[in-house]
C-alpha cells in the first residue's frame, strides 16, 4: 500500500504460522458453535475477544458482539455503571483488536457502533487517534473516523481544517489528510462560514498550497488530486444553470405533420415530423436537478390547453433528479393555420423549487422563446412508410444550405442559454485557470510527469470552457487531443480513460461551431420514409469514439450515424428525445445493459447494431461501468415467467426484452453479434410487433 514494499516472510516464521493457524480454528470452532445456539455467557465473549485478537477482520465474530451487547443491555433494567462497564469492555476488545491491524473495518465500524449507544465518555478518542495516526498519518479509516468523533463532540470545522494543514506540512504525501480537507472545505464553503466567504479568495489560498506540494515532489500523487478537486471547485458553478434548450432561443420551429411532397422551402434544422401531435420541450442544465415541474416552469402557448405538464426526467436509472428534463406540448393540427407564427415562452426558475444534487438552488431565472409555424400538406400516396434506410456511404449528400436560407444553422448558434451574472466571478475563473495553465507548462519544461501533463490537459479544456461563450474556436482543443495521444501511450494500464477524455474533447471541437458541425451534416439521398424527410443526418462516424459527450449541442438532431467508432456505451443520447434514426453499427457495445438509454428514446424508429458484441460476453462488465435501468432497477413490471409464444422464454432475453419491449421501431439491424441467432431474431418479431424490416429484410 502506498509504495511500502512488502516483505517475503521468513522460513522460521513458519512454524509460528502453524501454531497460529491451528489456535486460530480451534478458536472459530468454538465461537461458532457458540453463536449457532446463541450462548452469551460471560466465557462466550472471552473466547470471541482472543478470536477478534488474531484475525480482527473476521465481521461475523464482531456482529455476535454486537448481538451479545444488544441481549445484555435487554436482559433486564441494567443500572447506568453496568452499561457503561458494558460498552466499556467493548471499546478495549476494539483497542486490542486495531493494534494488531489498525485497518481493520470491522472494528472501526465496532467502535463506532458502540460510540452510537451513547453512554461513553468520547474524550479518550482523539486521544487514541493521535496514537493511530503517528504509526500511519495516511489511514483513511482513522481519518475517517475522526470525522465522526469531531462531529459527535461538535468539534470546530475550522479547527479540524488547521488540524489537515498540520498534517499536510508535516508530510506532503498524506492523500488522507488533503481528501479529509476537500470534505471540511466543501463544507466551510456551501454554508459560507466567517473567513471562508468570498469563495474566490479562499482558494486562491489553496492553490498557493498544493503548488508547495506539487514543486516540491511532482511524482506524489496526492497534491495532483487535491489540485484536481480545487480546479473542479474553480470551473463548476455551485448553482444549476439552464445550459440549453429544444426548442432553442429564438428560433422558428416548422411542424410537418406528414411528409413534404416539395420540401425544399422547409428548414431542415428547423424542421420537426410528429405523427403524434406531441412537441418535445427539453431543458438541459449542467448538473442534476430535481423539483422541475409547473410551479417551477411555466409555459405560455396555444399548445398546453389542457392544464399543467408533466415533466419527466430523462434519468437511466429511475432517478427522480436528472441533468435533462423533457415535457410534450400538444398541438391540435386542425385548429392551426399554416400562415399564422404561433409564440411559446418558457420561464425556468421564477419560483423556487429547482434544487441540484449537491443542495444548491436554481436561483437564475431564464427566459427562452421559439415561434411554431405548421405545415399541413396532403401525403404523397406513391410514398408509404415501409421505406428501409441504408445507412451506405453512397446514400448521404454533404448538406448545402439552400439560397433562401440565409443561416440554415442559426439556432445552433443559440443552444447556450447564455448567464451573464457574476461576471467578476468568471474574471476571476478565468484568470485563475490562465495562471495554472502558465504554471504546469513551465514545470512540464522541467521534468516528463504524466499526472502534469493530465493536469494540463484538465487545465486547458476548462479554459475553453469558461471562454466559449465569447469564443469562435476551441483555442486549445489541438494540444489537449496532443496531451491524451501522448498518454495513451506512456500509460497503457489507463489507456481507456484517455481514450474517453480524448473522446470528449475531440467531439466538443466538432460542435462548437456550425462551421466545423456543417462539415458532418448530410443529407440522405431517399428521403422517401416520412421520419427521415427534411431531417439531416448528422454522421460522426468513423471517428474513434470511445464516449459521447457535447450532447448539450445535439438536442436538434433527428438522424445520427455513430458506425465504425469504439463506443462501449451510448451514455447520454437518452437526452436527444428527436432521434428517429440511429445508426451504432461496428462498435464495442458487448451488453444490452449498454443499450440501456435506448429506452427514453420514444421517436426512434430505425435502429442498426449490427456487428457488436452484444452476446459474446458471458459477464456483462458493461453493467458496472454505465448507469442503466438494467443494472439499477430490481422493480420490474413484467412477470419473469412470462412467455412471449412458442418456446421463447423470457427468461433468456430478458434485458433485450426491456429495451425492446416499449420501441416502435420499424427497422432493426442486429447481424454480426454473438446472440443474434435465428431464435433471437424470432424473438424480436414477437416484442417489437411494429418491425417491418430486420436486418434487411421485409418481414411478412
Amino acid at each position: 500500500m502506498h509504495g511500502r514494499p512488502r516483505t517475503a516472510p521468513k522460513p522460521e516464521d513458519s512454524a509460528d504460522s502453524a501454531a497460529k493457524a491451528e489456535k486460530l480454528r480451534s478458536l472459530q470452532s468454538q465461537f461458532l458453535s457458540n453463536h449457532h445456539n446463541k450462548i452469551y455467557t460471560k466465557e462466550a465473549l472471552e473466547v470471541n475477544a482472543k478470536l477478534l485478537e488474531i484475525n480482527p477482520e473476521h465481521y461475523t465474530a464482531w456482529n455476535y458482539r454486537k448481538l451479545t451487547v444488544e441481549h445484555r443491555l435487554s436482559e433486564s433494567e441494567p443500572d447506568p455503571d453496568s452499561v457503561k462497564s458494558i460498552l466499556r469492555e467493548e471499546l478495549r476488545v476494539v483497542e486490542s483488536a486495531l493494534k494488531q491491524n489498525y485497518k481493520s473495518y470491522g472494528a472501526w465500524h465496532h467502535r463506532k457502533w458502540v460510540l452510537n449507544k451513547g453512554h461513553s465518555s468520547i474524550d479518550h478518542e482523539m486521544g487514541l487517534l493521535d496514537r493511530f495516526q503517528k504509526v500511519d498519518p495516511r489511514n483513511f479509516h482513522a481519518w475517517n473516523y475522526r470525522r465522526f468523533v469531531a462531529a459527535l463532540m461538535n468539534r470546530s470545522e475550522v479547527d479540524e481544517l488547521q488540524y489537515t494543514t498540520d498534517m499536510i506540512n508535516t508530510n506532503f504525501s498524506n492523500y488522507s489528510a488533503w481528501h479529509n480537507r476537500s470534505i471540511l472545505l466543501s463544507n466551510l464553503l456551501k454554508t459560507k462560514v466567517e473567513g471562508f466567504f468570498p469563495k474566490e479568495k479562499v482558494l486562491n489560498e489553496e492553490y498557493e498550497l498544493v503548488h508547495q506540494a506539487l514543486f516540491t515532489d511532482p511524482d506524489d500523487q496526492s497534491g495532483w488530486f487535491y489540485h484536481l478537486w480545487l480546479l473542479d471547485q474553480t470551473v463548476k458553478a455551485d448553482a444549476p444553470v439552464l445550459i440549453s434548450s429544444w426548442p432553442a432561443h429564438d428560433s422558428n420551429l416548422i411542424l410537418s405533420g406528414d411528409r413534404c411532397l416539395d420540401d425544399c422551402y422547409l428548414s431542415a434544422f428547423n424542421t420537426f415530423h410528429s405523427d403524434s401531435g406531441k412537441i418535445p420541450l427539453i431543458l438541459y442544465f449542467n448538473q442534476a436537478v430535481e423539483g422541475v415541474n409547473s410551479s417551477t416552469i411555466s409555459v405560455e402557448s396555444v399548445f398546453n390547453t389542457k392544464g399543467e405538464l408533466s415533466w419527466k426526467p430523462l434519468s437511466t436509472n429511475n432517478s427522480e433528479t436528472a441533468q435533462v428534463w423533457v415535457t410534450h406540448l400538444n398541438y391540435p393540427e386542425e385548429k392551426l393555420h399554416s400562415s399564422e407564427a404561433y409564440p411559446v415562452e418558457v420561464r425556468v426558475g421564477h419560483s423556487q423549487g429547482i434544487i441540484s444534487s449537491s443542495g444548491f438552488r436554481y436561483n437564475q431565472p431564464s427566459r427562452f422563446a421559439f415561434k411554431v409555424f405548421v405545415r399541413s400538406v396532403e401525403k404523397d400516396p406513391a410514398v408509404h412508410d415501409g421505406e428501409m434506410i441504408s445507412w451506405g456511404d453512397e446514400n448521404f449528400l454533404l448538406y448545402e444550405a439552400p439560397p433562401q436560407e440565409s443561416n440554415p444553422l442559426v439556432s445552433l448558434d443559440q443552444l447556450n442559454i447564455k448567464d451573464y451574472h457574476e461576471q467578476t466571478s468568471s474574471m476571476w475563473r478565468a484568470e485563475t485557470i490562465a495562471n495554472e495553465i502558465a504554471l504546469f507548462r513551465e514545470l512540464l519544461s522541467v521534468i516528463s510527469c504524466k499526472i502534469g501533463k493530465l493536469t494540463l490537459a484538465r487545465l486547458l479544456v476548462a479554459h475553453d470552457t469558461l471562454l466559449s461563450p465569447c469564443a469562435k474556436k476551441m483555442v486549445h482543443s489541438e494540444e489537449v487531443i496532443k496531451l491524451y495521444s501522448d498518454l495513451m501511450k506512456l500509460d497503457p494500464p489507463h489507456f481507456q480513460y484517455y481514450k474517453d477524455e480524448y473522446s470528449l474533447v475531440l467531439l466538443q471541437q466538432l460542435t462548437f461551431s456550425r462551421e466545423s458541425l456543417l462539415r458532418y451534416c448530410f443529407r440522405h439521398r431517399d428521403g422517401a420514409s416520412s421520419f427521415i424527410s427534411n431531417s439531416i443526418c448528422l454522421r460522426l462516424n468513423n471517428l474513434s469514439l470511445s464516449r459521447m459527450g457535447s450532447i448539450e449541442r445535439l438536442l436538434w438532431v433527428q438522424m445520427l450515424d455513430l458506425s465504425h467508432n469504439e463506443l462501449q456505451s451510448i451514455e447520454g443520447l437518452e437526452a436527444m428525445q428527436l432521434l428517429s434514426c440511429l445508426n451504432l453499427s461496428d462498435n464495442k457495445l458487448s451488453s444490452f445493459t449498454a443499450l440501456g438509454p435506448l429506452i427514453l428514446l420514444k421517436s426512434l424508429k430505425a435502429l442498426d447494431v449490427s456487428r457488436n458484441e452484444i452476446g459474446l460476453h458471458s459477464i456483462d462488465t458493461t453493467r458496472y461501468l454505465c448507469s442503466s435501468p438494467l443494472s439499477h432497477t430490481e422493480e420490474i413490471d413484467w412477470n419473469r415467467d412470462e412467455i412471449v409464444t412458442g418456446d421463447v422464454n423470457l427468461r433468456n432475453y430478458w434485458e433485450a426484452f426491456l429495451i425492446f419491449r416499449g420501441l416502435h421501431l420499424t427497422q432493426l439491424d442486429i447481424v454480426g453479434n454473438a446472440i443474434a441467432d435465428e431464435k433471437f431474431k424470432s424473438f424480436l418479431v414477437k416484442i417489437v410487433p411494429t418491425l417491418k424490416w430486420l436486418d434487411g429484410g421485409e418481414l411478412h
